[in-house]
């Protein structure tokens, strides 16, 4: 790997300071102490760099006596995008839960708990909230991540996640801009196309981050996608009319503007990591993420000499690099700030998203309901391919808790055309809990729940995903996400009642 300039010159210290990598492991590597003596003010954490809370308390002290400002930013929106909690699933409900409750107070209260939470480890920035509108149904990304499909109670609930967040001192970085929740593609996959004008945008989309704005939000997150009528050639992370144009001039905000992954197919496999890291920042994104997949020193190296090379052959300007690099500091000294003074106050809410989670649900009880389940049932959970940001690592459903309350319960996890039938047939005589997410995305799904209802009406049903349908079976618990205080509230009501 060539080093175009000495470590320690001030354009490569900026080239450095912009990036925000990952690493593997549950303890800093001495490459990336190494790039943090450098210049480097940046991590990024996913959940292979976490085991438990006090060794990420460790891994963040042995980063922070590198540097003692380094942000250390996590994908931690709970619900079922969760790090922290990535092999138990996460004790707090995600943004649908909450949007589904519609309290402002409460989902401030929550993310004032989350944040404590990351406190208290040493992270200072969420890559969170979602301020998506989720108007599309069948978006295969967004769905319980999103508040919901209004724009108005996004973005007040938007607006409340952020205070509740920056109270505890950690960052909230909003995404997916400029809205991420009306298209049918996921972006670690291609490039999703909004074709909607810029009108419907400013009243859609662009509401719940004018509320960001208003909050106060630290961050904000570019969205890889196209959006023609803001412009037609470059997706969002890449374009200077959308991230200056709108964002920095139309919406007047100020603060750190960090982009979505630079490995997703939507950038990686059309304008490859370092000209998309160049054309980010040109465009006026100030810190490149990095390290969700390409998680080594290569990868920063690649990207700090791709930056420094394009100030050389005037693709970027070094004013442009100067001032990325001076919203980083001032974030990385805000936080430090934040930290220090203890904003949080007030003892632990450790009941906080259980509480959330029972005010999300919706029950539905049908004609043939008779009484809570008292003798273990067989739980049948139709799983779907989970979508990247989410992962396959993180549990879900209810059976765990159900055989916590009722010893003996069983599960089997079933998928594809046949479905119904397997479930149909591992069941048995026992009663039938049938677990689905977003089943109006899955035809299978959909055609698996109606042959196990017409051979058991008495199955419930517990709808984990964006409820779309017409509630079903003797008992229809929709949670609106599939976080594991989902998964427990759902089963307090299925034999409590």
């Amino acid at each position: 790997m060539s080093t175009l300039i000495r470590p320690t010159d001030t354009l490569t210290r900026d080239a450095l300071t912009v990036l925000q990598p990952g690493f593997v492991g549950t303890s800093a590597p001495d490459w990336l102490l190494r790039r943090i003596g450098e210049g480097l003010a940046s991590v990024g954490l996913f959940g292979r760099n976490i085991a438990s809370p006090a060794q990420l308390a460790a891994l963040t002290a042995q980063l922070r006596a590198e540097r003692d400002d380094v942000l250390v930013a996590i994908d931690e929106e709970g619900g079922d995008v969760t790090r922290l909690e990535v092999r138990s699933g996460s004790s707090f409900p995600g943004n649908h839960a909450l949007g589904a409750v519609d309290d402002t107070a409460l989902t401030r209260d929550v993310a004032a708990e989350l944040g404590r939470r990351l406190a208290a480890c040493g992270v200072n920035l969420n890559w969170a909230p979602s301020a998506d509108v989720n108007s599309n149904p069948d978006n295969p990304v967004i769905g319980v991540r999103s508040f919901g499909a209004d724009p108005l109670l996004v973005a007040r609930h938007t607006a409340a996640y952020v205070e509740g967040l920056q109270s505890a001192g950690v960052a909230a970085c909003t995404k997916h801009f400029p809205g991420h929740g009306d298209t049918a593609v996921d972006s670690h996959h291609d490039v999703p196309r909004i074709g909607v004008d810029h009108e419907v945008l400013r009243a859609r989309d662009l509401a719940p981050f004018r509320a960001a704005i208003a909050a106060g939000t630290r961050a904000v997150m570019s969205a890889h996608i196209l959006v023609p009528s803001l412009d037609p050639e470059y997706p969002a992370t890449l374009s200077h009319r959308i991230l200056t144009g709108v964002l920095r001039e139309e919406l007047g905000y100020e603060g750190l503007i960090v982009t979505d992954g630079m490995e997703m197919q939507a950038i990686s496999a059309t304008y490859g990591i370092e000209r998309g890291s160049v054309l980010a920042i040109a465009a006026g994104a100030d810190a490149i993420c990095v390290g969700g997949g390409l998680a080594d020193d290569e990868t920063v190296l690649r990207l700090r000499d791709a930056l420094v090379g394009a100030v050389h052959r005037g693709e970027l300007s070094e004013e442009r690099l100067a001032d990325a690099a001076a919203r980083v500091r001032a974030l990385a000294h805000w936080t430090s700030v934040s930290g220090a003074a203890d904003r949080s106050g007030g003892a632990p809410d450790t009941e906080i998203g259980l509480v959330a989670a029972r005010r999300a649900l919706t029950v539905t009880r049908g004609d043939s309901y008779t009484a809570p389940l008292t003798e273990a049932p067989y739980v049948a959970a139709f799983t779907p391919m989970a979508n990247i940001a989410v992962g396959d690592e993180t549990p879900w459903g209810v059976a765990a808790e159900l055989e916590r309350l009722l010893p003996g319960t069983e599960t089997g996890s079933f998928t594809g055309p046949d479905a119904g039938a397997l479930a149909l047939a591992e069941a048995g005589e026992r009663r039938v809990v049938a677990v689905v997410r977003d089943a109006h995305r899955h035809a299978w799904m959909a055609e698996a729940l109606h042959t196990l209802l017409a051979s058991r009406p008495d199955t419930v049903v517990v709808e984990m995903g964006v409820p779309q349908s017409h509630p079903q079976g003797s008992l229809h618990i929709a949670t609106h996400g599939a976080a594991r205080v989902c998964g427990l509230a759902a089963a307090e009501v299925i034999t409590v009642g």
